[in-house]
């Protein structure tokens, strides 16, 4: 196998990093299994895979990671392709509108090299049809004319590796899903994890953090890293201005108060959610285009980006009527609960 050069794409979902910030993003992003903190499970397995393959010398079998955005879907499967020393080429679902489109992508790869598919969920059904036989026998159909004369001309593919990521595993139809031979959810990091790489990304930054600051930037990153990384971007620049350039636990609880980010790690948004099922609509249960179309806020960003963590915390719960606010959420805000709701 061959060492080259790795493209990189701006993740497309819907908590996609503006263009400054993604080149911050790449500079803080681990570039082997060593330097990624977290997910030691799923890294103790790829290792195992990917020395395998080497050993047979034959392609990665094709790879799913799920969960939401900011776990490190894209990292990893840059790391993979570090590790086995091959190209890597990026797009995403949405990009991919037409056959033609995949089909040119597909015939430019070499033997071994992966192909990186963001959010694969969102692929048109034209598109993801094509893509059976290209991860089944490296084949690809491409039809010729039209009506009874038409018929299928079949292209050998080199031996490549897929690797798709998703926020909605639920959206990805069974033949896709099936094709893939490892499959990995991405849980949340807990705030030892995000405490490292805090500190990790400080020193790349060349900014100075005390232990104490670093573990309360952790506690209320959501269990993301990137969300971890952008609060310790925004609390640098406070320390900067405000301080003496070394991030504090004081500048730090401070900074935090002014990005309206709580002890807890919501947001604004997160807040406006909970305070709209509690308020509007009594507590529940409350269907999520109703919640989307109260808070003027797309469906699939409440699904993708807010609600996983709110409901790991158990702020919210889904039930068969729709989304409804727990009795935590009521404590949070020092609510009293309904007599008889629960």
């Amino acid at each position: 196998m061959k060492k080259t050069d790795k493209q990189t794409v701006n993740p497309t979902s819907s908590s996609a990093l503006g263009e400054d910030e993604f080149s911050y993003e790449l500079t803080l992003r681990p570039r082997s299994f060593d330097e990624f903190i977290g997910q030691d499970r799923i890294k103790d397995n790829l290792r195992i895979f990917i020395e395998a393959t080497s050993r047979r010398k034959e392609s990665l079998d094709h790879v799913l990671f799920c969960g939401p955005p900011g776990l490190g879907k894209t990292t990893l499967s840059h790391i993979i392709a570090t590790e086995l020393q091959v190209n890597i080429k990026s797009t995403s679902g949405p990009v991919l509108e037409r056959p033609g489109d995949l089909a040119a992508i597909l015939t430019n790869l070499s033997d071994f090299d992966i192909l990186f598919i963001d959010e694969i969920h969102r692929l048109p059904r034209i598109v993801e049809e094509i893509l059976y036989p290209a991860m089944e026998d490296h084949q690809l159909d491409i039809i010729i004319g039209q009506g009874p004369s038409a018929r299928i001309l079949k292209l050998n593919l080199p031996k490549f590796t897929l690797i798709g990521a998703t926020t909605r595993t639920g959206l990805l139809t069974s033949p896709l899903r099936e094709r893939f031979g490892v499959i990995n959810r991405l849980g949340f990091y807990n705030p030892e994890e995000l405490k490292k790489i805090v500190l990790r990304s400080s020193q790349i930054l060349k900014t100075e953090i005390d232990d104490d600051a670093a573990f309360e930037i952790a506690h209320r990153s959501r269990g993301t890293p990137r969300i971890a990384n952008r609060l310790l971007r925004r609390i640098r620049d406070f320390a900067q201005v405000k301080g003496n350039g070394r991030i504090e636990l004081n500048i730090t609880r401070s900074a935090l108060l002014a990005l309206d980010v709580d002890e807890r790690g919501l947001d604004d948004m997160d807040r406006k959610l909970l305070l709209t099922i509690i308020e509007k609509f009594s507590g529940g249960p409350v269907g999520i285009e109703t919640i989307a179309a109260s808070l003027r806020e797309d469906k699939e960003t409440i699904e993708d980006v807010y609600e996983p963590y709110l409901l790991q915390e158990g702020f919210i719960e889904r039930t068969p009527r729709g989304r409804q606010a727990t009795r935590r959420a009521y404590q949070h805000f020092d609510i009293n609960v309904p007599q008889g709701l629960f």
